[in-house]
């Protein structure tokens, strides 16, 4: 059984192939490049590079194996909601439908929090959890969503949501305050090695109502620490520490609703080393390996195989 995985993010252009009987993947994936001192695209300039990166991905994907997909699956909008919509995933899905017309196999269609969620749990030998209800967080420049995932014998699983940002998301204030920084997009990486050189230790309060959170204040305070010449690394630290914090509360407000579930972290901002060190030693929460905590199809694959074998 071979699943074909394609994701078209406003971030990314991903391909990934999945062996759903010895479990072994492989993918690539490549960043929509984003000018200096930009934190995003127009949807307009993601649908044109998607188009021109996900056939040259496609050609060295293929390089490395002789494959003939059983299926192919496509991420279609960015959440399972019935409104959930953005162009830069209808290049995946246009090339999805002409592939499984080539081949003669199904198309199936997910969403890219799902394949985000898929990919946390492969990667991390969890697949288990899908047999089970879960506490689950997609973390990222377009999400700070935390859902409660429950088994479905159709979709493989049920997505439904029980909190959100009320305003910034999580990676958005990373790349903003990268931004500030002079840091490249996507600002993660490095603005997680920066933070990691300060010694300050900040204790904040995060405004969370209802298991949702407040982290528009992230981006005016680093601002007015920019401003006053506070060291870069200072300022990082402040801004992972608002986010944890967040995150911290969100998780620990809903396990008070949802006692005893397991927890599993994904999206990009979840790559971050000091989140993922004390929230698997607090919570002892699964987070994806291999780099796939960051955009990639490799979820999206896994889902297709899954969904045939029960079909």
């Amino acid at each position: 059984m071979i699943s074909l995985g394609i994701d078209t993010s406003n971030y990314t252009t991903s391909i990934a192939l999945y062996n759903g009987e010895t479990g072994a993947y492989s993918h690539r994936r490549r960043l929509l490049g984003v000018k200096d001192g930009e934190t995003g695209l127009r949807q307009s300039d993601a649908v044109f590079k998607h188009t021109v990166q996900l056939p040259e991905l496609a050609k060295l994907l293929c390089e490395e194996t002789e494959y003939s997909p059983d299926v192919i699956a496509v991420s279609v909008s960015p959440r399972d909601a019935k409104d959930s919509y953005m162009p830069c995933f209808m290049s995946g899905k246009c090339a999805a439908e002409c592939a499984g017309a080539f081949f003669g196999v199904p198309v199936l269609p997910f969403s890219h929090q799902a394949g985000h969620i898929a990919a946390a749990l492969v990667s991390a030998g969890r697949l288990d959890l899908f047999e089970k209800d879960f506490i689950a967080f997609h973390v990222s420049g377009g999400t700070t969503d935390a859902v409660i995932v429950t088994p479905d014998s159709k979709r493989i699983m049920k997505i439904t949501p029980v909190a959100s940002s009320l305003d910034l998301h999580a990676g958005q204030a990373v790349d903003r305050v990268g931004n500030m920084l002079g840091i490249s997009f996507p600002a993660g990486r490095e603005l997680d090695a920066l933070s990691r050189r300060s010694e300050k230790k900040y204790r904040v309060r995060p405004f969370v109502k209802d298991n949702s959170c407040s982290l528009s204040g992230i981006e005016n305070k680093c601002r007015s620490m920019v401003n006053a010449g506070e060291a870069p690394e200072d300022i990082a630290k402040y801004c992972i520490t608002y986010i944890e914090a967040a995150l911290e509360r969100m998780t620990d407000g809903l396990l008070k609703e949802h006692p005893g579930l397991p927890l599993v972290f994904s999206g990009g901002v979840m790559s971050n080393s000091i989140i993922r060190e004390d929230f698997a030693a607090k919570y002892g929460a699964v987070f994806a390996r291999d780099g796939l905590s960051a955009d990639n199809a490799v979820g999206t694959a896994v889902l297709g195989a899954l969904s045939v074998k029960k079909l």
